[in-house]
């Protein structure tokens, strides 16, 4: 049997282990794509870290894949080998719950996750179902299109959800993995994009990315800010810091929202007296599907929204998932393989 290299998590708490590993054959309804790129999340510090209930071991991570198609299982009539494709964190649904039945399959109730309930993308070669599949368009590059099936498509599906139209107020709170994502799409959007950044330093880049303004939260209080350059339709909330989405909540307009996609296990602090006059609103938003992520990928290749990426080769995924986890990483880190 022809094999594979995968970086792979023996058990909670376990460090990453290269190994090698007979590469997957496609079931029924499944692609087998050959990895390009896979980029390294936050989140994959979960199955580092056994935070996700459930997850059996050895585990391999990864849930921004870039790639080809090179075998279909039976029934898949959809896609073809050498397609370009990608893969990010929803990784199938079971097309019968009420959820999936009104075509909600985002919420899934048993909802696969590429690289927690199956194996990812830090290897050569991944099996996945194919209604995960999304088609990357031409122009985009695997190592630029990897990060856009998790931190670009929950800035750009939640953004182009969030009822804002153009012209309105969206400010951009943190600019980082997620953040310097969504900089860019609500300036291409068209909406008067400010970005909230803590330190003086991090201006240039805002206004680099399209931010029109930048509010520097260490030197004053950014929802007055904000009142005063009339109140935000929407606040992104990028950074995953409860405390400052909580204090920058003061700062939106009437009918304002605040969208929650930096995920913090602590609790927000906001009083029913901020929500309720000016019926202001706080929301969360999931990532998307694979349809969702050829939006987000075909907007990206249109707009030219990119990712900033550090990249490392599949042998070094210890060393690049420390770079993200530690925040050094200018923004995104990817894994590649042959050379993306």
């Amino acid at each position: 049997m022809a094999r594979m290299k995968a970086v792979q998590v023996g058990k909670a708490g376990g460090d990453f282990e290269i190994v090698e590993r007979e590469i997957p054959e496609p079931a029924r309804g499944q692609v087998r794509i050959k990895v390009e790129a896979c980029g390294i999340c936050h989140s994959d510090a979960l199955v580092k870290e056994g935070h996700w209930p459930g997850i059996k071991y050895p585990r391999v991570p990864g849930h921004e894949i870039a790639g080809r198609i090179d075998a279909l299982g039976a029934d898949v009539t959809n896609w073809k080998e050498g397609q370009r494709v990608g893969v990010g964190w929803h990784g199938g649904h079971d097309f019968t719950c009420k959820p999936c039945r009104r075509g909600d399959f985002i919420n899934c109730k048993t909802e696969k996750i590429t690289g927690i309930t199956h194996d990812g993308g830090y290897a050569e070669y991944v099996v996945t179902p194919a209604e995960a599949v999304a088609a990357i368009p031409e122009g985009l590059n695997a190592a630029d299109a990897a990060p856009l099936l998790c931190a670009g498509i929950t800035v750009f599906n939640s953004l182009r959800h969030s009822g804002a139209r153009a012209g309105d107020l969206v400010a951009v709170l943190g600019i980082g993995g997620l953040g310097h994502l969504g900089v860019q799409y609500a300036r291409q959007m068209g909406f008067r994009t400010i970005a909230v950044g803590r330190g003086k330093d991090k201006e240039e880049l805002a206004r680099k990315l399209g931010a029109y303004e930048y509010i520097d939260s260490s030197s004053g209080d950014p929802s007055l800010a904000l009142q005063k350059r009339g109140g935000a339709q929407v606040i992104l909330a990028t950074a995953p810091d409860s405390k400052s989405m909580s204090q920058l909540s003061g700062g939106l307009a009437p009918g304002g929202k605040l969208l929650v996609v930096g995920a913090s296990a602590e609790p927000l602090a906001i009083s029913p007296l901020q929500l309720i006059p000016g019926s202001r609103a706080i929301q969360g938003w999931a990532s998307g599907i694979a349809t969702d992520s050829e939006d987000t990928m075909d907007f990206s290749a249109l707009t030219g929204v990119r990712p900033m990426i550090e990249k490392y080769p599949l042998e070094k995924a210890a060393e690049g998932f420390q770079q993200m986890i530690t925040g050094k990483a200018r923004f995104r880190v990817v894994l590649t393989m042959g050379g993306s």
